[in-house]
């Protein structure tokens, strides 16, 4: 699995096709790039039928950023259907928050990237410099979960299982990739309220961080110790 580069390429970029449902996301990122490369075409799709329709139309981008989670498309099924249409297009997913299955598929699959979302801009221009000059990028953070999270063995199952009823709500949408902001609109709760119970769950789960605990999660997919529909979405799509 390529990692993060070392240095930073220079490739120009002239054009992006930027597919992201949330118009804010996608402006911002917008932005950033015609920051970095004044003059870059910037095109938006917010589903995979709107992007799949921006290229029969006949734009042609240097590079396309891709989020997963879009209104038509389930799991990675939306990025095997663009790879399909382009295969030689060089496509930089962006999510959330998924799985280092999930990750590790995609370039598989030929993705030339994945970044998070919280990825910040200084991270994103190397990353764009890097692939359109022909790299390849994965974070180190979405290493196989063995490699990054403390191995607690058959307790990876028990310890979610710990988790109070409302940590296993938070847990869930942590795992479909929610911010603090829209998991405190969906359990009606306070945004410092839910501020409290991840830092509680994080500590009775033994990780540092909410990338960490979605990785025990999917440990224990792996290991066949939970059956949750959330954490299950993106690996059986």
């Amino acid at each position: 699995m390529i990692q993060e580069p070392v240095t930073v390429s220079t490739g120009q970029v002239g054009s992006v096709l930027i597919v992201d449902d949330h118009p804010l996301y996608g402006d911002a990122l917008g932005a950033a790039l015609r920051n970095e490369y004044p003059g870059c075409r910037i095109e938006t799709a917010q589903s995979l039928r709107a992007a799949l329709k921006a290229l029969d139309d006949g734009f042609r981008p240097d590079l396309v950023m891709f989020d997963l989670k879009l209104p038509d498309v389930r799991g990675i099924s939306g990025f095997l259907s663009l790879r399909e249409r382009m295969p030689d297009l060089p496509i930089l997913v962006i999510s959330s928050l998924t799985s280092t299955d999930v990750v590790h598929a995609l370039m598989d699959k030929g993705a030339a990237g994945f970044l998070p979302k919280d990825a910040c801009s200084d991270v994103l221009r190397k990353v764009v410099g890097s692939i359109v000059a022909g790299e390849r990028y994965v974070p180190t953070a979405y290493q196989k979960a063995e490699d990054t999270v403390p191995s607690e063995g058959a307790g990876t199952g028990t310890k979610l299982d710990e988790l109070t009823p409302q940590q296993q709500k938070i847990m869930r949408l942590i795992c479909s990739g929610k911010a603090n902001k829209q998991i405190a609109y969906e359990l009606c709760l306070a945004e410092a309220t839910v501020k409290a119970h991840i830092t509680a769950l994080l500590r009775r789960l033994g990780v540092q961080n909410r990338t960490q605990a979605a990785m025990m999660m999917e440990s224990s997919l792996a290991a066949g110790q939970t059956t949750d529909p959330d954490a299950l979405a993106f690996l059986t799509h």
